[in-house]
């Protein structure tokens, strides 16, 4: 959406504000749903073949990839580029989440 926003034309400051003002709300959008995935699948895995597969192990990154972001932004620590790397990261995982198998389907 951000780089829609910036090719209307509008004000790069203005650009700049909408996305600080976004990227808090998708992450935890994000983390959300990831709780939300892993309470479904947890019951139909069991936990410790949950920790061991691929998508499990994506669950619980971009878990703490979301907590980390939140915690970056609250100030505990200073790093110009924690923000924006657990943000992209958090994409990545995603994006390998999609292109996993459903559940049950395997094999």
């Amino acid at each position: 959406m951000l780089p829609a926003v910036a090719k209307v034309g509008l004000a790069p400051l203005l650009v700049d504000e909408l996305a600080a003002a976004l990227r808090p709300l998708l992450v935890g959008f994000a983390g959300f749903c990831v709780v939300l995935q892993a309470v479904v699948l947890l019951p139909l895995t069991g936990l410790a073949r949950f920790a061991a597969e691929l998508r499990g192990q994506l669950l619980l990154a971009t878990l703490l990839l979301a907590i980390s972001f939140f915690i970056e932004r609250s100030g505990v620590f200073a790093s110009n580029y924690w923000s924006l790397f657990s943000y992209l990261a958090m994409a990545f995982c995603g994006l390998l989440l999609v292109l996993q198998p459903p559940p049950g389907r395997e094999g």
